[in-house]
C-alpha cells in the first residue's frame, strides 16, 4: 500500500480508509472481524467522481449541449477508464480478496478494479479533503484530454446524426468477414443504410471495424 500512497503523491492520516477501500466483500465476508468492505467508499466514490468530471467539462467546453457532455461523462467514467486508473496505480496487487475471488482472477477483473478506484477516491476525499480526488482525477483521467479528438474519433455517432437529418432511415452494421489468425484476427464490418451497404471498415476488433465503416461512408455522404 506504500507503493501506492507514492503514486499517489499522498501519505494517509488514517490508513484505515485505504485498506477499506482495497478490501472486497468477498474478503471482508469470509473475515468480518476485519473491517468493512469498500462498497460504501465506492458509492461515495463515484459521486464525487462524476461530479468532478461534469465540473470539469461544463468548464473546459461552454460549446458543448448536455447531451454530448453527457456521453463523454459516461466514456470517461466508465468500467475501462477506472480499470485502466487502477492498473496504473497497481491497485490489484493490493486487493484484499476472498478465496473465491483470487483463484477466479479478481485481481484483474475490470468491474472490481473500477470499484476499488472510486473507493479509492472516496478515501482520498474523506482523509484528505476534495482537493485530494480532484488532483488525482485530473492526472489519470483528465490529462491531455481533448472533447474535439475525442469527439471526432466517434464516427459511428457522428453518422447517426447525420442519418438521423432526414427521418425513416434505418442505420445499421453487419459483419462481411474476418481473417488472420485467433491472437492476430482481422474484422470486416459494412455500414448499411436502409439495409444497402454504404461502406466497409476493418479493424483488429469489430467495433474499431465498425468505427472504420462509418468513418468511410462520413467521406462518403460529406
Amino acid at each position: 500500500m506504500i507503493e501506492i500512497e507514492e503514486k499517489l503523491n499522498y501519505k494517509f492520516k488514517n490508513r484505515t480508509l485505504l485498506t477499506m477501500a482495497l478490501t472486497h466483500s468477498s474478503y471482508a465476508n469470509e473475515n468480518r472481524s476485519r473491517g468493512a468492505c469498500n462498497e460504501r467508499l465506492e458509492f461515495l466514490g463515484d459521486s464525487i467522481l462524476g461530479f468532478i468530471v461534469a465540473d470539469y467539462l461544463y468548464k473546459a467546453f461552454p460549446e458543448l449541449p448536455e447531451g454530448k457532455m453527457t456521453k463523454l461523462r459516461a466514456d470517461l467514467v466508465c468500467e475501462k477508464s477506472l480499470a485502466s486508473v487502477a492498473e496504473k496505480l497497481g491497485l490489484g496487487d493490493s486487493l484484499l480478496l476472498g478465496k473465491g475471488e483470487e483463484k477466479g482472477g479478481g485481481r484483474m477483473r475490470a468491474s472490481i478494479l473500477a470499484d476499488a478506484t472510486e473507493a479509492l477516491l472516496a478515501a482520498l476525499y474523506l482523509d484528505g479533503g476534495p482537493e485530494e480526488p480532484k488532483r488525482v482525477i485530473y492526472e489519470y483521467i483528465l490529462n491531455g484530454f481533448s472533447a474535439e479528438e475525442h469527439a471526432a474519433s466517434d464516427y459511428k455517432t457522428q453518422l447517426q446524426e447525420l442519418i438521423q437529418q432526414d427521418a425513416g432511415h434505418v442505420l445499421s452494421y453487419a459483419e462481411i468477414g474476418e481473417s488472420g489468425p485467433d491472437h492476430d484476427k482481422l474484422f470486416t464490418v459494412a455500414a448499411l443504410l436502409d439495409g444497402k451497404e454504404l461502406a466497409r471498415g476493418e479493424g483488429k476488433t469489430k467495433k474499431q471495424a465498425e468505427q472504420n465503416a462509418a468513418k468511410t461512408a462520413l467521406e462518403k455522404l460529406g
